[in-house]
């Protein structure tokens, strides 16, 4: 099966020869994929090499001239090291684009930390009015891409990753979909955590919801999730329990449930990557099972939690 990155390049460079207002901003990483699409539009695929500051203030200042451009490197190179510029040549200056990352939180471990990027969402929540896709699988990538790069002059950040689940779902740029539906407590697992969070909530009795569009976060669906106003699940004469599995900075989104949830008792977990840097290379299994982000590991952590409620 094809990465997600394996269809970044197809789908924008289609994007490029059916919409006059797509440009592509590269710093060298992934260049060699545009280079036809490079050669059919040269005033609209640019490579700025290896500066990463040049990088976002080249998709901004395009953004200023009108067009819509797609900005593309590593995560811990788009985000982090030109962070600066995002809030500044992006946000301050009020213009929209879509930042597209690859190697995600630890996609490539021999790179070293130096490519590794867990907090770049929980970063992101610094600024105003970025939306955040987060897809699962190939399929959902392209979706999502397409939804972003149409997203007028909005400011979005799409997250690929080399992990996948086995197979894509409906995605539409926007909404949780409810893939399981329990009495025992809510589950949100994002993008490619899925498939594990599944098999580790086998048997119990739990609503499963996922989520590829964290930002805005869907804060309705958690509510119809946990019976809040309907007289029924988590909501009814209880504490709702929430548990929230992300492929990055564990606690990212447990503000927003927690928003979502102010005005009920409620209780959030938040699992994902933690904040001690693996200084072994390993694989990324590994890195998964070290974070607790593996199956056996996220059972126990979401039985804990959770307690008996959760058994059927």
């Amino acid at each position: 099966m094809d990465t997600m990155r394996d269809r970044f390049a197809p789908v924008v460079s289609r994007l490029l020869d059916e919409d006059p207002r797509v440009a592509v901003v590269l710093a060298e990483i992934g260049a060699d994929a545009f280079t036809e699409a490079q050669r059919k539009h040269p005033d609209r695929v640019i490579n700025v090499g290896i500066r990463e500051q040049l990088l976002v203030g080249t998709g901004a200042g395009l953004a200023l001239a009108g067009l819509r451009p797609v900005v593309h490197t590593f995560a811990s190179f788009l985000v982090e090291r030109p962070f600066e510029q995002v809030k500044l040549d992006f946000g301050h200056q009020g213009v929209g684009g879509v930042l597209v990352s690859a190697a995600a939180s630890f996609d490539w471990p021999a790179g070293g930390f130096t490519h590794m990027s867990p907090g770049d969402v929980a970063l992101l929540d610094t600024l105003e009015g970025w939306t955040v896709h987060v897809p699962g699988h190939p399929d959902e990538a392209e979706t999502l891409l397409r939804h972003a790069v149409a997203a007028g002059d909005d400011k979005v950040y799409v997250r690929l990753s080399v992990q996948s689940n086995a197979r894509g779902l409906p995605v539409d740029g926007a909404r949780f979909h409810t893939v399981r539906e329990g009495r025992g407590g809510v589950v949100i697992a994002v993008g490619p955590t899925l498939d594990n969070v599944l098999a580790a909530s086998e048997g119990l009795d739990l609503t499963v919801l996922y989520a590829t569009t964290v930002r805005p976060f869907d804060g309705e669906a958690l509510r119809r999730a946990t019976g809040v106003g309907t007289g029924a699940g988590a909501g009814m004469g209880a504490v709702a329990d929430v548990v929230v599995v992300e492929p990055y900075l564990a606690g990212t989104s447990t503000a927003a449930a927690n928003d979502a949830l102010a005005d009920v008792p409620h209780r959030v977990l938040g699992l994902g990557v933690g904040r001690a840097e693996l200084r072994r290379y390993g694989q990324v299994d590994e890195h998964m099972a070290a974070h607790g982000l593996d199956v056996r590991s996220l059972r126990e952590r979401i039985t804990g939690f959770l307690g008996a409620r959760a058994l059927v």
